[in-house]
């Protein structure tokens, strides 16, 4: 919501580089989601589609949106791991996979962000 009204108030190329960002963030998310991502992807690799300097992205979404791309992208993964953490009965290590994660540092990653380790979220969505 917050990212919405930002963008409402900009503009021009910077407006286009966030919208097309956020696009292609989307679309790997799926990507991930369904299985048909071969790899994660990386700040230079979301750069590369949209033909802008890895840099340039970044300064571009931190402007627009008060975020880097790094911010964003972990964010849409945190929320779909706790998305395929509620609606399917995936293993957390099944999960970290799919991810491209090592389930350790999945575990590490996902209670940085929520202060519970994946099963605990589940348990805790179950009680």
């Amino acid at each position: 919501m917050k990212d919405e009204l930002l963008l409402n108030k900009v503009s021009g190329r910077p407006r286009e580089i966030t919208d097309r960002y956020l696009i292609e963030l989307e679309k790997h998310i799926d990507d991930l989601r369904f299985g048909r991502a071969e790899r994660t992807l990386e700040v230079q690799d979301l750069a590369e589609k949209l033909h802008v300097h890895p840099t340039h992205l970044s300064n571009t979404l931190h402007q627009v949106l008060g975020h880097s791309p790094c911010h964003l992208y972990e964010s849409r993964l945190l929320a779909l791991a706790k998305d395929l953490l509620i609606s399917t009965n995936k293993t957390v290590a099944q999960i970290a996979h799919q991810l491209y994660y090592d389930p350790s540092n999945f575990t590490k990653f996902f209670k940085n962000y929520t202060g519970v380790t994946p099963k605990e979220f589940r348990k805790q969505l179950l009680a």
